[in-house]
């Protein structure tokens, strides 16, 4: 199966949904339960020494989790954030971020998603998290 959302029609809701995002957040990839994302990190989202903050982390895994839902749904822009457990395993060094999330469980009401984040040509994810979104019900 394929995504229900191509990575162009993902890109354009995402520019007009979040119009501050100026292009550094992008879905780089979308398949059936499967949505990829790439940060590019600059003064803001830096620690000292260079380390990628727990909070642009923490957004990429949410961002790359929203994604993943459309996969599945559609645009759902009123899909949102019920949990979301992070952990940090080593630092995220680099230039940018790459969150690659993967669905877990869909059901009427929830999706659960597993997102690994690792700095952009590294092989060793930083941090893991799971996400769970609540899907809005039609009226």
């Amino acid at each position: 199966m394929t995504s229900k959302v191509s990575v162009e029609d993902a890109n354009r809701f995402l520019d007009q949904a979040f119009p501050g995002n100026g292009n550094r957040n992008r879905i780089i990839a979308m398949e059936d339960g499967r949505a990829v994302c790439r940060m590019s990190a600059d003064e803001q989202n830096l620690r000292p020494g260079g380390y990628i903050s727990g909070p642009t982390q923490m957004s990429m895994a949410d961002s790359a989790a929203y994604f993943v839902v459309f996969t599945k749904l559609g645009i759902v822009p009123m899909a949102v954030t019920s949990n979301l457990t992070i952990n940090f395993l080593r630092p995220c060094i680099g230039e940018a971020i790459i969150a690659d999330g993967r669905l877990m469980k869909l059901g009427r009401t929830l999706a659960v998603i597993e997102v690994d984040l690792k700095a952009e040509g590294s092989d060793k994810v930083s941090s893991h998290a799971v996400v769970t979104y609540s899907i809005p019900q039609e009226a």
